[in-house]
């Protein structure tokens, strides 16, 4: 929890810098937009592990950094818009890979959705969206939401039309047994259908497929969404609330794997198996490293290993 809030801290910290700048163009007006802009006088933390830069000066032009350094060794040059990060700290955009934009945290789901569903893409979304932003996450991916309206709100981003971060949406989760009006889940029924779906899912532009309670749906038709995913070049990520959930994701190869929890003080030796196997072997597993190293005091940490990739589970 301690690291948590720490990373929560520097988030807030970095993100005045980008509300700033983002707030003085604005007010210029888009002309402002297309001038290059000099960042200049705040701590840099550039992610690379070095040393954090003070007094650092950053330019930028359109979508690229073009130079850093410090108001001793770079001056600004003529025709850049200086925004001031005097007291602040600088850092790479971040990149929060478990979001739904189409909440906005009510604490009552059935009421949120009942209300607000009508207005999740001209309002909700988009407003959610460029609050990430505001608040220095520049990349997410959305893990279930309602195909048309966040497919919409992504295209709408990418075009510069309204704000936001870079967004990659998986649509609707695919499951079985959810309440059928549900609009941001999809019920699947036997083999066919699951790979129909998915395949519809990819078709209409999805980066992702998200699958939620995996208990309810038989081996074939989770191998089913996992390979029509594959041979489409998405991955798949699914929820792991149970051991049952996460034996039958690793064995019908789920790439990703979200709320990673157990019901004993340690993973089963079969499912310790399974996730050497995948760590070992690949295809790469992505999960919690903290929660997977202390489920499974036994096996080796994915951490260690170069064909791991960690991913947070919220």
């Amino acid at each position: 929890m301690r690291s948590v809030r720490v990373l929560a801290v520097v988030a807030l910290i970095g993100s005045l810098a980008v509300t700033a700048a983002v707030a003085q163009q604005r007010a210029a007006g888009r002309s402002s937009l297309r001038r290059p802009v000099a960042l200049v006088g705040g701590t840099l933390i550039d992610g690379t592990g070095s040393a954090p830069l003070r007094d650092s000066v950053v330019l930028i032009r359109g979508e690229r950094i073009e130079k850093i350094g410090t108001t001793v060794s770079l001056p600004v040059p003529n025709g850049y818009e200086t925004v001031s990060t005097e007291g602040l700290t600088v850092l790479p955009g971040l990149w929060d890979l478990h979001v739904h934009l189409m909440y906005a945290g009510h604490p009552n789901p059935r009421y949120w959705f009942d209300t607000y569903t009508p207005q999740f893409e001209r309002v909700i979304i988009p407003a959610s969206a460029e609050q990430m932003l505001m608040a220095g996450v520049t990349t997410v991916r959305d893990l279930a939401a309602p195909p048309q309206q966040i497919l919409a709100v992504k295209k709408r981003i990418a075009s510069g039309e309204i704000p936001g971060p870079t967004v990659y949406v998986a649509g609707p989760a695919l499951t079985k047994g959810a309440n059928p009006g549900a609009v941001h889940t999809w019920n699947v029924s036997g083999a066919a259908d699951a790979e129909a779906k998915t395949r519809q899912l990819i078709d209409a532009g999805v980066d992702w497929i998200k699958i939620i309670n995996a208990e309810q749906l038989t081996p074939e038709e989770m191998t089913a969404i996992v390979r029509q995913a594959h041979s489409r070049g998405r991955k798949v990520a699914a929820h792991a609330f149970s051991e049952a959930e996460i034996r039958q994701g690793l064995l019908a190869g789920v790439d990703d794997f979200q709320h990673v929890r157990t019901q004993t003080p340690e993973y089963p030796a079969d499912i310790v198996a399974l996730i050497r196997d995948r760590v070992r072997n690949a295809p790469p597993l992505y999960a919690s490293a903290r929660t997977v190293e202390r489920r499974t005091s036994s096996s080796p940490s994915p951490s260690r290993s170069p064909t791991s990739t960690l991913a947070p589970a919220l």
